[in-house]
């Protein structure tokens, strides 16, 4: 194999590994050192080693088991030189099992993807730290890429992390597998994980890893997996309808030059209706074991805009409706948000406003949905000026180079 025919190999042997085993290197790791940060660090050294090696050395057979032994070697090495922990002691623990054995006692989550998940949701751990440390930990995303699905700047994220892994090393918090009476009380932290996963997929953001995407389609397979472990939860399977109604419409979200097609003139031809079935079905599957939650009620809020799209005469006091029904599982700013372009729907851009206007500016300062709204209910209500200045703070708030040219024509055609 030729030198730039190696390298190449070599970084897709790399990147794969990344992909499939990344949160299961790191959870190796973590699960004996109690510290994430450094077994994160370790890892990233395993990796660019690898990098080095492997176009010179050959890709090994076991690439995982390669990568787990380097940053295995790394962390013994920064014991040694710290002597902060015992050595003798630590090495035994470190070394106690091998690549295919570290699974053990996770019975309950078979897949393993799922079961870090679960792990990440102990309840020691901050809860505002739980989902983003399962995103950054076990799907490898960086903090740009999580911090719109968190409404947080991609510092203050940051900061949240290390406090989280501060915490987990400084208290000893076992980075243990979960047995099944745990699962229950820590589902809905999986669920917004999961669904933040989804969330971080859907859009180009500046500053994020550009390889760190595509994220939607392990999502919507983590949540049925979910789905089939706790049959008898209906919120997972709200999720996953919520999921599939809203990828159902991702192909008609982009026009032929990339540019943005929001839902209300969106070619619904282009829509995968069959994928649309699935989601009702799992909503009314849901629905039909009488425990209602707030990701079911998202994803009947999305039925009913898909419905109303596609022709059905849907109330529009009903979507109002919907979101009080959501306000009160789970009360959000999106959501209060939403309602307001649901009240403007059934009343009118002035009703509508009102309905923001009676949302805090410090809650929504930062918010661009807020102001992309606010911008068309302005222009419904003949304030050109006022809807300019809006569309030029949403999107200056967008992290979408789509939505951001989108709301550029939205201003100037006022």
């Amino acid at each position: 194999m030729t030198g730039s025919a190696a390298i190449h190999a070599a970084h897709e042997a790399a990147e794969k590994a990344a992909r499939q085993s990344y949160g299961r290197l790191v959870a190796i790791l973590s699960a004996r050192t109690r510290d994430i940060a450094a077994s994160e660090d370790a890892l990233a050294d395993a990796f660019a080693r690898a990098l080095e090696r492997w176009p010179q050395e050959g890709i090994p057979d076991q690439p995982e088991a390669w990568l787990l032994s380097v940053a295995r070697n790394r962390t013994l090495d920064a014991w040694r030189h710290s002597r902060v922990q015992d050595e003798a002691t630590q090495t035994l623990l470190l070394l106690a099992d091998e690549f295919t054995a570290d699974t053990a006692g996770g019975e309950a989550v078979p897949d393993e993807r799922l079961r870090l998940l679960f792990v990440c949701a102990h309840p020691a751990i901050d809860a505002a730290a739980r989902a983003p440390l399962m995103l950054q930990t076990v799907l490898g995303l960086d903090a740009a890429r999580m911090a719109g699905a968190f409404l947080v700047a991609p510092s203050t994220l940051g900061q949240r992390l290390v406090r989280a892994k501060a915490r987990i090393r400084a208290a000893g918090i076992p980075f243990e597998f979960p047995q099944t009476r745990d699962l229950p009380q820590r589902l809905q932290d999986v669920l917004d994980g999961i669904y933040a996963a989804y969330g971080t997929g859907w859009d180009d953001v500046d500053g994020a890893d550009a390889a760190q995407r595509g994220l939607t389609g392990e999502a919507i397979d983590l949540c049925r997996i979910l789905c089939g472990l706790m049959p008898d939860e209906p919120e997972p399977l709200g999720l996953l309808a919520l999921m599939l109604f809203c990828e159902s419409r991702a192909a008609a979200r982009r026009g032929a030059a990339g540019d943005y097609v929001p839902l209300d003139v969106q070619d619904t031809a282009r829509w995968n209706h069959a994928m649309r079935a699935q989601a009702e079905q799992a909503l009314q599957h849901a629905a039909g074991m009488k425990s209602l939650g707030a990701y079911q009620m998202e994803a009947a809020i999305q039925s009913a805009h898909c419905a109303r799209r596609l022709g059905a005469q849907v109330p529009p006091d009903a979507l109002v409706a919907l979101y009080d029904g959501l306000l009160a599982w789970r009360p959000s700013i999106g959501a209060r948000v939403s309602r307001a372009c649901a009240v403007a729907i059934a009343e009118g851009s002035a009703a509508g406003l009102q309905a923001l206007d009676a949302i805090a500016i410090a809650e929504v300062a930062s918010y661009q949905p807020y102001w992309a709204a606010r911008a068309h209910l302005l222009g419904g209500t003949g304030e050109p000026a006022a809807a300019r200045e809006a569309y030029a703070r949403a999107a200056g708030l967008s992290t979408s180079p789509a939505v951001r040219a989108y709301l550029a024509v939205q201003a100037e055609r006022l």
